[in-house]
């Protein structure tokens, strides 16, 4: 999984060189990233709860970004519509990357990682969202991935934060 991120990245994110292509390369990352999730979901490691895991943290991520363009009517950067808090390429990307890092771990979440980092980047060059939107938009993307992905097996570290107290916690199966 970790070499076909990889070339999907490497080969998506050639454009990039041309700066007119810049929001296309993170549309595009941003429609590969859930994808490969649920390639792996499916197809390599045929892991049907991940799926389930997947859809849930999507489908909740979605619903919150939505509801709060709704209620938060704040204009893009470029004038070309009232939705633009928060980012929901972003909160997408990141629900999918921190799905695939909790759910298989860090060694395949990175090239993830990157990708949805370049998706917030992509928007925010092109003019479609404030730096803003693109944090609240990563926020809800991890949080949502964060509560509905259980780990697939191995040992996985998460962020913890609780009355002020704040670290990290590791898990595993043995």
């Amino acid at each position: 999984m970790k070499t076909f991120l990889f070339i999907c990245l490497l080969v998506v994110a050639a454009p990039v060189l041309a700066k007119s292509n810049l929001e296309k390369s993170g549309d595009i990352i941003h429609l590969l990233l859930p994808a490969a999730a649920l390639g792996a979901t499916l197809v390599i490691e045929d892991d049907y709860q991940g799926t389930w895991q997947l859809v849930k943290a999507g489908v909740v991520s979605r619903v919150a970004v939505e509801g709060l363009k709704y209620g938060i009517d704040k204009d893009r950067p470029d004038g070309s519509g009232d939705d633009s808090f928060p980012s929901g390429h972003t909160a997408d990307s990141f629900a999918a990357a921190t799905f695939i890092q909790q759910r298989y771990g860090w060694r395949w979440a990175i090239p993830a990682y990157i990708g949805a980092t370049f998706v917030g980047y992509s928007r925010v060059q092109s003019d479609k969202h404030y730096a803003v939107d693109v944090l609240a938009g990563a926020a809800i993307g991890i949080i949502s991935g964060l509560y509905f992905t259980e780990p697939y097996s191995g040992i996985t570290i998460s962020p913890t934060a609780s009355s002020g107290h704040y670290g990290l916690s590791f898990s595993g199966t043995f």
